[in-house]
């Protein structure tokens, strides 16, 4: 029996749900949680309380980064999700591109990967994080706050982006770049079942479904819709409009070391500390499973 934790209400986690599915239960079990559920004991902050510890988990590039300082056994598997995330802004806030947001007040969930997406954004028009009103939000109440005014822009992951551009209607103006920033949503483990065959023997399988799932997200989507909006809550018109902000590589490329090492500074900055190079960050990422599975990398 393989344990996954990952996030019922993200859209990233489609594949997840139609491998495991695929499998079935007598296989896989599939809890909420992340890359905290990796790791032994209470985890401080963790936003999904996961029944154990788990084998593998699904999340972002950004959290397993900032884990594995203290738990270097962290690995990276495999990239199932690449998500394009959006800035969502008022145009009657006077905002055209993103040189306008200096001084705007901006939605975000701190400490995320749509954190790390806005700086990046800010980088390219030559702003720093320090040159806009930050205001700290929970992914789900940034639409209403667009609507109620008390933000100018918000940036986000979907479906909260798509939800934000359905109520501002023509208000609404997005910006998006997956070269200066997109997700990594990955397959997450740690070194100690990457030890232990059987454990190692259950993950090549369940990859090999991933991989196929991946293919089916990417070329029948409307497979996968049900099950991402039964999983969230969410309605299945929602998770159709937000799904084209999504890739499926079911793969590990190398721009995956390439965000982390970028990332990296800027999470080493925030916490005081002098971040890793880019050899210690590889020793993070497995290709080794992807070569057992013969999913190519």
């Amino acid at each position: 029996m393989l344990r996954i934790a990952a996030r019922p209400d993200v859209f990233e986690v489609g594949p997840i749900l139609h491998a495991s599915k695929a499998l079935g239960a007598n296989r896989i079990i599939v809890s909420g949680g992340g890359v905290p559920n990796l790791i032994a004991g209470p985890v401080a902050g963790a936003i999904d309380r996961f029944p154990g510890r788990a084998d593998a988990a699904g999340q972002a590039e950004t959290q397993l980064l900032r884990l594995s300082v203290a738990n270097p056994e962290l690995r990276i598997v495999m990239t199932v999700t690449e998500g394009i995330y959006r800035i969502v802004a008022r145009r009657s806030a006077g905002i055209a591109r993103i040189a306008d947001l200096a001084g705007r007040r901006v939605g975000i969930f701190e400490r995320t990967s749509a954190a790390f997406f806005l700086h990046r954004m800010l980088e390219q028009a030559g702003l720093g994080d320090a040159d806009i009103v930050r205001i700290p939000l929970r992914p789900q109440d940034m639409a209403k706050a667009m609507v109620e005014q008390r933000v100018d822009a918000i940036a986000i992951w979907e479906p909260e982006s798509e939800r934000a551009v359905r109520v501002l209607g023509e208000d609404a103006v997005t910006f998006a770049d997956p070269d200066v920033y997109r997700e990594f949503y990955n397959l997450n483990t740690t070194t100690a079942v990457l030890a232990d065959p059987a454990r190692r023997a259950a993950l090549v399988r369940y990859m090999r479904a991933l991989a196929h799932a991946c293919r089916i997200s990417a070329e029948r989507p409307a497979e996968i819709w049900p099950l991402v909006a039964a999983s969230g809550g969410f309605p299945e018109d929602l998770v159709a409009a937000g799904w084209p902000h999504h890739r499926f590589p079911a793969t590990l490329a190398p721009a995956l070391l390439d965000t982390m090492v970028a990332e990296e500074r800027w999470l080493a900055a925030q916490d005081g500390r002098t971040p890793r190079t880019r050899p210690e960050l590889e020793r993070l990422i497995d290709r080794s499973l992807l070569v057992e599975a013969g999913i190519r990398s």
